[in-house]
């Protein structure tokens, strides 16, 4: 048998978890750091992924809970991808990524985990990011812990 150790993940296995929508409870509460809050805008905010795909994977979100951005009114719109580029120039200044995958997955056939809230997914790459695990194990690995990454992007926004 194969093993990873990944003994951070204990803390999320354990966690409270809620019946609403977590896009919509996470900003509500008074603790970004617990929630991996990195910005606040009027309409949006910035969110790491709990399951990232990469370190620095971050997510922005409106406030407002919708499923697709032909829903999100032109102020939303425009700080969402106001943020987007945002983001992007952050990640660059903290974690000199060598590329980017943007994506928004509208709907559950579209892949999206949560379909009933739009996000803008930003994952940073670098070259050889990705090795054999995928291939042979079905298994990703990170080697940052989300905390670690978000003490890095605190602040920088």
């Amino acid at each position: 048998m194969k093993q990873i150790w990944a003994p951070w993940r204990m803390e999320y296995i354990q966690m409270k978890k809620t019946d609403g929508c977590i896009l919509c409870e996470a900003p509500r509460q008074d603790s970004d750091a617990a929630n991996h809050i990195l910005y606040r805008g009027d309409k949006n905010f910035v969110i790491m992924n709990s399951y990232p795909y990469n370190p620095g994977h971050l997510m922005i979100v409106p406030y407002q809970h919708i499923a697709s951005l032909e829903e999100l009114t032109d102020e939303e719109r425009h700080e969402h991808f106001d943020i987007v580029n945002r983001s992007i120039k952050v990640l660059r200044q903290v974690v000199n990524p060598d590329g980017f995958n943007l994506g928004i997955n509208i709907g559950k056939a579209a892949g999206a985990g949560i379909d009933d809230h739009i996000h803008t997914h930003i994952v940073p790459r670098w070259q050889g990011d990705s090795n054999f695990m995928p291939v042979i194990a079905d298994v990703r690995v990170v080697p940052e812990a989300l905390d670690e990454t978000y003490r890095k992007l605190r602040g920088k926004f």
